[in-house]
């Protein structure tokens, strides 16, 4: 189980970089840039992938590019949340993006709906619901970033969520898949960068180069982790995936509330409680 506890740690320090960025005058954008830089060289470093594999006409390369596209516009969404609405609310609805992929398993891949993962998706949208309820009409930014980015974060993850099951499904090995997933993001990355440097002259610096890379390895390690933990408990697959559900939002709600000082009302307490009932019921059915 330590490697579980390590992609959790990894995970929330993800949004902790996050939410320390603004105050350490990161740009989060190169910082998102210079991520992937990190965990296209660790791709590469760390599983030696073959890229045989992506020249074959079974490559599911619209998947790869629907993956290149949306995880750095995703990335940067995950920034707002954090910004917007806090630690807490933010690691509780990207987690609860697995009610997308599983609706999406019954829908779209066949899978058979019990009462468990059926009263799991239920509590699971009401604990969202919940989590994105805001009493003031607007957030500390000035806008209604306190419900909207949090719920672009649930939306985009379940998105991204689906595409890695189509390309699970093609049958590419998991590390060049990985590679060539990193490599268009990255791609994407730079084109918006250097967009952003033509349109509001935005110049590059050390500090975010350096933020970036911190970035892109906690990124990195959380899949890594996630991976070996499946692979040191091959025959307990629930086990980890609940516990590393459970685990981020559970220590993300700790690290928001006592490190950041984030303050939930009842409504958001009672949202987080049912997303960690709807995980451990989903993970159960």
């Amino acid at each position: 189980m330590i490697y579980v506890w390590m992609s959790v740690a990894c995970s929330v320090l993800v949004s902790v970089l996050l939410k320390l960025a603004r105050r350490l005058q990161v740009d989060v954008g190169q910082a998102i840039a210079w991520n992937y830089v990190a965990t296209s060289a660790l791709t590469a470093v760390v599983f030696h992938p073959s890229l045989e594999g992506l020249r074959s006409a079974q490559a599911p390369w619209l998947g790869f590019v629907g993956l290149g596209l949306l995880l750095p516009l995703i990335f940067l969404a995950l920034a707002a949340s954090v910004r917007s609405a806090g630690i807490v609310r933010t690691d509780a609805s990207q987690r609860l993006s697995l009610l997308i992929s599983l609706l999406a398993a019954f829908l779209l891949f066949g899978e058979r709906l019990n009462a468990g993962k059926g009263a799991g998706i239920v509590l699971g949208l009401l604990a969202l619901l919940c989590m994105v309820w805001r009493k003031e009409g607007r957030s500390a930014d000035g806008d209604q970033g306190g419900w909207l980015w949090p719920l672009v974060v649930f939306v985009g993850f379940g998105a991204i969520d689906i595409l890695l099951k189509r390309v699970a499904q093609a049958g590419t090995p998991f590390a060049a898949s990985l590679q060539a997933m990193f490599a268009l993001a990255l791609l994407v990355s730079v084109v918006l960068l250097l967009w952003r440097r033509w349109h509001d002259r935005t110049f590059f610096t050390l500090r975010d180069a350096v933020a970036g890379l911190l970035l892109g390895l906690a990124n990195f390690g959380n899949i890594v982790f996630y991976v070996r933990g499946h692979q040191a408990l091959p025959d307990h697959p629930s086990l980890v995936f609940a516990s590393m559900n459970l685990g981020v939002v559970a220590l993300g709600a700790l690290v928001g509330t006592l490190a950041f000082r984030e303050r939930l009302s009842r409504v958001n307490v009672l949202g987080l409680l049912l997303a960690l009932l709807a995980i451990g019921l989903i993970a159960r059915g």
